[in-house]
């Protein structure tokens, strides 16, 4: 027995524009409609002003469901909507025999967000000197007080390093990375944003 599979996306879009996002998504329930194995769709959004619309189509079985989505009508459907600005950012298949919002018996999840570039090197090199080298110097001066001067040159290194890899990476690191993320990825600063 085939099982309904049922597709649930989430689109974002530059507020005002709901008119024309709800006509363009009736529209392609319109061609799915037409559609064998079709079993509904819809939309919904967090609040009025939402951005974020989070839609559902389901079909009666994943035959079905690849006849719509390989379908040249649906893709005419989707190159309309280019001049919206419609994102998507995931896309997850259900199946299930119970409804749209049952737990799934298997689960097929694409995650369409594109994370942030990463920052250019000499960002991160200044933002990672700016725990390093204080850091550093606390540590080195920590190792002249305690006495780790006096070891050998190896095993002073090995010491420092073993106190300073782990509180960089634990703690120092991700502590800076928030604290510079408007300068890692090129915003104002927090002092400058408009409130």
């Amino acid at each position: 027995m085939s099982t309904p599979v049922t597709v649930s996306i989430t689109r974002h879009l530059d507020p005002g524009r709901e008119v024309e996002m709800t006509s363009w998504l009736q529209a392609g329930t319109a061609l799915a409609q037409r559609f064998p194995g079709f079993l509904g769709a819809g939309w919904v959004r967090p609040e009025a002003d939402s951005e974020t619309w989070h839609m559902l189509y389901r079909f009666a079985d994943a035959e079905s469901l690849q006849a719509w989505e390989d379908s040249p009508q649906r893709q005419w459907w989707r190159d309309s909507a280019a001049g919206l600005g419609v994102v998507e950012s995931r896309v997850e298949r259900r199946t299930g025999i119970e409804g749209w919002f049952d737990e799934p018996h298997s689960r097929d999840i694409r995650d369409l967000r594109v994370g942030p570039k990463a920052p250019p090197r000499w960002k991160q090199a200044v933002t990672i000197f700016l725990v390093f080298y204080p850091l550093s110097v606390l540590v080195n001066w920590l190792a002249g007080e305690t006495g780790v001067n006096d070891l050998t040159l190896l095993l002073r290194v090995f010491l420092v390093i073993a106190v300073m890899t782990p509180t960089m990476t634990y703690f120092a690191l991700p502590w800076i990375t928030r604290r510079m993320e408007w300068f890692l990825q090129g915003q104002p600063p927090p002092w400058h944003r408009a409130r």
